[in-house]
């Protein structure tokens, strides 16, 4: 599994495709189609075309109807195509139908995404939990993927070892498994060791959408240089900052960002970096207000953290960040139709659910450096409430740190 799926040579010609449902309107399937291209960017693909096919269901043979199959193998032979992206999850006999008719190699978002962990991990207990997420992702789709392998004839004295090449691999990939869950545990074991260990500090977790500025920020905050890039999962491994903000020592944590359709077995694979969530005291939570479907993206947040959290309540504070990058088309006055996301202007927004958080949120732009100051404030107001409540008795020295300090100099 130490390969990745796409190759290392730049810029792999692909193409995409979607399905438009029922349950997923054009609209929606466009919207996610976009951000499979910017998936794709990340793992080094270049997007030709996307393809969109209007059906009740997913065909369960080939994904699509018979018709855009035909067209979409014209379109790869023509063009010189390498690579075939589904924006659903395929099962084995989808991928070895499609491989059949297609002749190129054909990912799901689920494998893209699994691939730009394995480049984007660093640290031993990222690639630990890549490689796992990995193994869980092939095991159910073994079954079509070695029937080449099988036992070819039965009889009296073809019976063979006792099982087939596709159970000897399963047996295999689950011994793998069970062995890299052991290494986690321990991985996890010595970091609840190191989190025991940083005292009884304030807790602050960037939690937050991929892409939103959780990196930038955290430069920003602790004077440090994360690496931050204008692509998904530009931050995989989790990084731990000790920051002061008015004399109250913190923990900032950047944690990995979360997407739409993120697998159930992928955040079970990164529990032991997810767990600086469910410990954190403060989560600080990242939304892109540039983005046309900012809202969308904070409800998949809000989902997966109460996968992590449970119904565990943490103090948030909403960061809508991206302001510089905000932008809206006025609507003509003779324009009856309704109001849009797209031509309400920021000042009219923050007006709306927003204003209801209070002091709950905060409008910034960390590339810009607007209103960064607020943010702090906003950061220590949460993080003092909690430190207070758990050491009531250290918070007069808190209060006058900076008078007891001129008095010892003097």
């Amino acid at each position: 599994m130490k390969d990745h799926i796409l190759s290392q040579e730049a810029n792999e010609r692909a193409i995409l495709i979607g399905l438009v449902t029922p349950q997923q309107p054009e609209l929606k399937t466009m919207e996610y189609l976009a951000e499979l291209a910017f998936l794709a960017d990340t793992a080094g693909a270049v997007t030709e075309k996307m393809f969109v096919q209007k059906l009740d269901y997913p065909n369960p043979r080939t994904y699509v109807g018979k018709g855009k199959l035909e067209e979409l193998r014209a379109y790869v032979e023509d063009n010189d195509i390498g690579l075939v992206i589904f924006d659903d999850d395929l099962t084995s006999k989808q991928v070895s139908n499609i491989e059949c008719e297609l002749k190129v190699k054909i990912l799901d978002r689920t494998s893209l995404i699994l691939d730009i962990f394995a480049r984007r991990a660093q640290t031993a207990s990222a690639k630990t939990q890549v490689e796992l997420a990995q193994y869980q992702y092939l095991l159910p789709r073994l079954t079509r993927m070695w029937t080449h392998l099988e036992r070819q004839r039965g009889g009296i004295g073809m019976r063979g070892p006792g099982e087939t090449q596709i159970e000897t691999d399963r047996r295999i990939i689950l011994n793998r498994i069970s062995l890299l869950k052991q290494e986690l545990a321990a991985i996890d074991k010595q970091k609840t060791v190191q989190r025991k260990n940083r005292g009884k500090l304030t807790r602050v977790a960037l939690v937050g959408y991929t892409n939103v500025g959780k990196s930038t920020i955290m430069n920003l905050l602790s004077k440090s240089d994360v690496f931050a890039e204008n692509k998904l999962f530009a931050t995989l491994d989790t990084t731990v900052r000790k920051i002061a903000i008015d004399n109250l020592p913190i923990l900032l944590t950047d944690t990995v960002g979360f997407i739409r359709k993120l697998p159930t077995h992928l955040v079970n694979s990164f529990k032991s970096t997810l767990d600086e969530v469910r410990e954190a005291d403060v989560l600080v939570h990242v939304v892109d207000i540039s983005h046309p479907n900012f809202e969308e993206q904070i409800e998949v947040v809000n989902k997966t953290l109460r996968e992590i959290c449970g119904d565990d309540e943490k103090p948030t504070l909403m960061v809508f960040n991206k302001i510089d990058a905000f932008q809206y088309t006025p609507k003509d006055e003779n324009d009856l139709t309704p109001r849009t996301r797209e031509n309400i202007p920021l000042s009219e927004l923050e007006a709306t659910w927003m204003a209801r958080l209070g002091d709950d949120c905060v409008f910034i732009s960390a590339r810009k450096n607007i209103n960064i100051d607020q943010l702090k404030q906003k950061i220590y107001d949460k993080a003092v409430k909690v430190h207070t409540e758990r050491f009531p008795y250290n918070d007069f020295l808190y209060q006058h740190y900076d008078e007891l300090g001129e008095e010892q100099n003097s």
